[in-house]
């Protein structure tokens, strides 16, 4: 056997369509077969690295970070960075060539590497015209195929005949990469049993002699195990638009491209012992490791002369004096010095000032805001305006919101007004520019649906047929498809084709698809993000973003501040206007008087058409047994009527002490005083961390595993891993095992989208605030809901009605007085009306002159001549 074996080349399935393992598989997978290092050189992208990081943790495996790249006018090279400068221009190589080609597409060409491959470790792989290398290693542009003859055969069997399965570069480009990179370029000798390897090992004998490049081993792998290549020959026809059949030299021609034992490659390489030993030089030289990325926050947001304490300080007490002008109550005081000191202790001034850039922007502007989720946990982010929560109205775990011990920047999420948002993003992109800012990716993964769909596909099976099996979601959320249920379908369960669709979908759930962009969490950088990360255009224009997601970034602990959008955000900053243009009174959101019972009363009643949050059927049904009276009542009515909650069995025992019909009892004092608030029923995620550190034991950074459990709520299985943890704990702690297991129960709920009660606080107050406006200002309210359309569950019909059933009056457009937006008008009595617009899908309209507030009919719903020609509902 030999001393050590290093693979230097393998695919994941973030090789889109190319790799059918998961990162996690192949590091297993290398580890078991006693491997020395493993690289991870996925095509153009280094979208896999951190996932295949973790793994390496996991299982004590070297990692070697590296990219297989595809220049568009040289022979592909895999790159691989053997310390943090050279992973930085790797990294910046991949930009380039995404930021000049179309989402999901790279082009480099021998420049860009000439320019930013120096440093870099370079593995030159032959040129082979065959099975999957259509598109595989032609810099995926339409020219370079044009060029190569492929255009001809998009689905045919194959290409000519007359291409050789092994066709050496020309010697030129050979010359070029060892002029550039000189010690540091390979040719890689891949024996994969498409020819006799003896053949193939002369033939690069041959060609290492005449370019006086070095061979080292490499095995192209796509899989971990052989019995993937299956799912390889299918991941390769959705690609290339072809079924099995069809498909012919596009795919592989057997299943050699998966990770050998250390016996077999010693065996294959036997003549030639100098090609594993280099594996473990190159792998010795490759130092580098994730962890050495050191995130930095932007410095710029700092007054001149001042340190970033001193700025975060200062405008922290400013903001509380503008809060507070009848005095800052000590409890708040206590929490903003407590919160302040925590800050400066984990440097997270820069964080804290870059939101409060955003928010300060948005507010000079005239955006509406609102901070929540963790945000509203802090005294801070209130007093600096992010949220509009006050601390003194709710006792929130300042500890899931920023924890010393589990030393991760806090994260917080801003909504801004829906059709406003994009001028925050192009604010962050022009002030940070293009290399320093950008949008998390969104791994997009397949679901049953779609991997029914396209392995249907691939196998040939029809498309009424395909239809039906992927609609009959209940099969594959089961371990066996039953037999009667194919039978059903008009499919033969003993059919080969049938047996194979089934394992394939199986193998295929959960396997990443593309990359698209998140709603709005956006990655700020102090250094180049470009070299921490690689940067990809977004289908939408002036969009950029990168190539890791959320929980990437959360590994490496990067900053992400949320941008998201609310339409809420929009009506109520609507209104807020038209009740200025009509009573010149001036609202905002930490001015709406608290705790009306007026405002009550209407919530009891379910009278909640249009109002945030609570207008649903299922939250209609809920308030006139809740009945709200205070603002916890609320945080508690948002949470409640949620999956979690109901998953959990929590809402009738809730409900049941909450009348009086049952008692709260609680086992300890210490579960009491988690559980008083909410009456011994564990609503929400901050109780069940409390729980599992004054109940079961848990460290304040456990606890946080286990919120991140619950928040994983697509990935089922998640929080029953800490099942024994927790039952243990709570029996260890005197507990008795029903009260243990009943928790248990609880707590798994929250594995079906559970809430926190911070994010609860934050939408509270908006449904607070949009019923407030829709009791006192029926008119304006109406108005800017119709005028922020489409958002909600009603149509503008149902919208219409229901304020003509408060008293808005609804009568026939005016052509010589409608407007694009509806607005309020004064009557010729002094009274103020309300008028509908032109141009948005309303139903009917509501118009002036009339005593009560009402609005007039907009454009759209203007029979054929009258307006602007806009389509009727």
């Amino acid at each position: 056997m030999d001393s050590g074996y290093a693979e230097l080349h393998c695919l994941s399935n973030f090789s889109f369509l190319r790799g059918a393992s998961h990162p996690g598989e192949l590091v297993a997978r290398a580890a078991e077969l006693g491997y020395a290092a493993l690289a991870l050189t996925d095509r153009d992208s280094l979208a896999g690295v951190v996932r295949a990081h973790l793994a390496a943790k996991e299982h004590s495996l070297r990692l070697i970070v590296g990219a297989e790249t595809t220049p568009v006018d040289a022979p592909p090279l895999v790159l691989l960075a053997p310390d943090r400068a050279a992973y930085g221009r790797l990294s910046r190589l991949i930009t380039r060539g995404r930021l000049r080609s179309p989402k999901g597409q790279c082009e480099l060409r021998l420049s860009d590497v000439a320019e930013l491959g120096p440093g870099l470790i370079a593995v030159v792989l032959p040129e082979e015209r065959h099975e999957g290398t259509k598109g595989r290693r032609d810099g995926g542009t339409e020219a370079r195929r044009h060029k190569e003859g492929w255009d001809n055969y998009e689905h045919t069997d194959g290409p000519p005949s007359s291409l050789r399965p092994f066709v050496p570069p020309s010697l030129r480009p050979l010359h070029d990469y060892r002029d550039l990179f000189r010690t540091d370029l390979y040719l890689a000798a891949e024996l994969v049993h498409d020819v006799p390897d003896d053949l193939r090992l002369a033939q690069l004998a041959d060609l290492s002699r005449r370019t006086h490049i070095p061979l080292v081993a490499t095995n192209a792998v796509h899989y971990h195990v052989p019995e993937r290549r299956y799912l390889q020959d299918v991941l390769t026809c959705i690609r290339e638009k072809c079924t099995v059949a069809s498909a012919g030299q596009r795919l592989f021609a057997n299943a050699e491209r998966h990770l050998r034992s250390r016996d077999e490659i010693a065996r294959r390489y036997a003549g030639h012992p100098e090609l594993l030993r280099r594996t473990m030089e190159i792998a010795q030289r490759c130092t580098f490791r994730l962890d050495e990325l050191r995130y930095e926050y932007p410095h710029e947001i700092c007054c001149p002369g001042k340190t970033p304490t001193q700025y975060l300080a200062e405008l922290t007490w400013q903001g509380a004096r503008q809060r507070y002008p009848d005095g800052l109550p000590d409890k708040v005081r206590r929490q903003v010095e407590a919160e302040l000191a925590l800050v400066a202790a984990l440097g997270y001034e820069h964080y804290f000032l870059t939101v409060w850039d955003l928010v300060r922007f948005a507010r000079g502007r005239g955006i509406l805001c609102q901070g929540r989720g963790s945000a509203a946990n802090s005294a801070v982010c209130y007093c600096l305006g992010v949220t509009a929560v006050d601390p003194a109205r709710i006792d929130l775990l300042f500890e899931r919101f920023i924890s010393r011990e589990r030393n991760e920047p806090p994260d917080i999420d801003i909504d801004f007004e829906h059709e406003r948002r994009e001028e925050v993003f192009q604010y962050i992109y022009d002030k940070y520019g293009r290399e320093r800012a950008a949008i998390t990716a969104e791994v997009i993964t397949y679901r049953p649906p779609s991997a029914v769909r396209d392995v249907g596909k691939a196998l040939g099976l029809t498309l009424d047929c395909v239809s039906v099996l992927a609609k009959a979601l209940d099969w594959w959320s089961e371990e066996v498809v039953p037999d009667d249920a194919l039978r059903a379908a008009g499919l033969d369960p003993q059919d080969r084709t049938i047996q194979m669709l089934v394992r394939l979908v199986r193998q295929l759930q959960g396997f990443p698809r593309h990359l698209s962009q998140h709603v709005g969490g956006f990655v700020i950088t102090e250094t180049p993000l470009c070299e921490i990360v690689p940067l990809e255009n977004g289908a939408m224009p002036d969009r950029t973003f990168i190539e890791w997601d959320k929980d990437d970034i959360d590994a490496l602990g990067i900053l992400k501040v949320d941008c998201l959008a609310l339409g809420m955000l929009t009506a109520i900053h609507k209104c807020f206007d038209l009740v200025r243009q009509q009573s010149g009174t001036t609202l905002a959101l930490h001015t709406i008087p608290p705790e009306d019972p007026r405002v009550y009363d209407m919530i009891d009643a379910a009278d909640t058409v249009g109002v945030f949050q609570i207008e649903s059927r299922a939250q209609m049904s809920m308030l006139p047994r809740l009945k709200p009276r205070s603002f916890y009542d609320l945080v508690i009515e948002v949470a409640i009527v949620r999956p979690g909650p109901i998953q959990g069995g929590m809402i009738h025992p809730y409900l049941r002490r909450r009348d009086g019909l049952e008692p709260a009892s609680y086992p300890s004092p210490a579960v009491a005083e988690v559980l008083a608030k909410t009456l011994g029923i564990p609503l929400f995620q901050e109780q069940v961390m409390r729980l599992a550190v004054v109940a079961a034991g848990f460290t304040p950074g456990e606890a946080d595993q286990l919120r991140r459990s619950m928040a994983a709520w697509r990935r089922a299985g998640e929080i029953d891993k800490f099942q024994v943890r927790l039952v243990q704990g709570m029996l260890a702690n005197g507990y008795t095992p029903e009260f243990a297991e009943q928790i248990y129960k609880q707590i798994r709920g929250f594995g079906e989208y559970g809430f926190p009660e911070s994010h609860a606080a934050s939408f509270a107050l908006l449904v607070y605030v949009s019923a407030w406006l829709k009791c006192y200002c029926p008119a304006a309210f109406s108005a800017a809901i119709l005028n922020s359309l489409p958002m909600g569950f009603y149509a503008p019909a149902q919208l219409v009605r229901d304020a003509s059933r408060h008293g808005v009056p609804v009568l026939p457009v005016d052509v010589n007085c409608s407007g694009y937006d509806c607005t309020l008008e004064a009557s010729d009595e002094g009274t103020v009306a309300a008028g509908l617009c032109t141009g948005r899908s309303v139903a009917a309209g509501l118009c002036t002159g009339r005593r009560t507030p009402a609005i007039s009919r907009c454009h759209t719903n203007v029979a054929a001549g009258l307006c602007t020609g806009r389509r009727t509902p």
